[in-house]
């Protein structure tokens, strides 16, 4: 609120300066006159820039500042079953996104996905915003959105964010800060917020001006979020197998044929 105030105080003064000019009468400020007195627009929504490829979600975090919007990106590449993960996170989210690359493979045939997608290949997972530091198990559900994203090659839909903990067996576990986060969602442009079903209570606390025009859907299972993600709201059918050799194979092959030829 002291920023608030101090940008209001800001208005009032380039205001009163153009009075004392003569260049105008008092003035009713209208939001198409803000960046004639405050300068260019600082804050913008990025929302549907960021997940208008595959691999991409988004999620909700709360903060010591308040709730605030969170990406998760995902790629892959060709390696050796590694996982990296960069950001800056702490070691309550890096278990997050090993829970959901183990629940991914664990369900991979019944997700559309190879069974052995991860064989022969190497997953990065990045949460951007990489100076500042990061932990909770809340961006669980959003790691295995961008997963499943990444590896089904789909979007995920630009107005939907999301947030909840997540455990091997494919639940979805509540986390706090629902109201700092429904906030940030709104003001962000969200339109559609995904919590888990046990989080739905806190809802309460939020005034019903402020849940104007959200779209509130409550899951308990990790599998329920497809159907709300992605703009077809179904699980493609399971993508066959590669069935090309990795490095592994090839080298216990070429030694088999050397001990032979031996």
């Amino acid at each position: 609120m002291r920023n608030l105030e101090r940008e209001i105080a800001g208005i009032c003064r380039a205001i009163a300066k153009e009075v004392a000019d003569g260049k105008q009468d008092p003035a009713r400020v209208t939001g198409e006159d803000i960046s004639r007195y405050l300068g260019p627009i600082k804050f913008f929504s990025e929302v549907a820039e960021r997940t208008s490829v595959p691999g991409v979600a988004t999620g909700l975090a709360w903060t010591s500042t308040g709730g605030d919007i969170l990406f998760v990106e995902a790629t892959k590449m060709p390696g050796q079953k590694n996982l990296a993960l960069t950001g800056q996170l702490g070691d309550v989210m890096k278990e997050s996104a090993q829970a959901a690359l183990s629940y991914v493979r664990s369900r991979a045939k019944a997700l559309g996905i190879p069974a052995n997608f991860y064989d022969k290949s190497d997953i990065h997972i990045h949460v951007p915003s990489g100076a500042i530091p990061k932990d909770g198990p809340s961006a669980g559900i959003t790691m295995f959105v961008a997963l499943v994203s990444l590896l089904t090659n789909r979007a995920v839909r630009g107005d939907a964010a999301m947030t909840g903990e997540i455990t091997l067996r494919g639940l979805v576990l509540p986390v706090g800060g629902i109201k700092e986060k429904v906030l940030a969602a709104k003001r962000a442009g969200i339109t559609t917020i995904i919590l888990p079903s046990k989080n739905e209570k806190d809802l309460s606390e939020i005034a019903d001006h402020m849940k104007s025009g959200l779209e509130f859907r409550f899951i308990s299972k990790m599998e329920e979020v497809i159907k709300l993600v992605f703009s077809d709201g179904r699980v493609p059918e399971a993508a066959e197998e590669d069935s090309r050799p990795g490095p592994v194979e090839l080298e216990e092959r070429n030694r088999r044929r050397r001990k032979v030829g031996a």
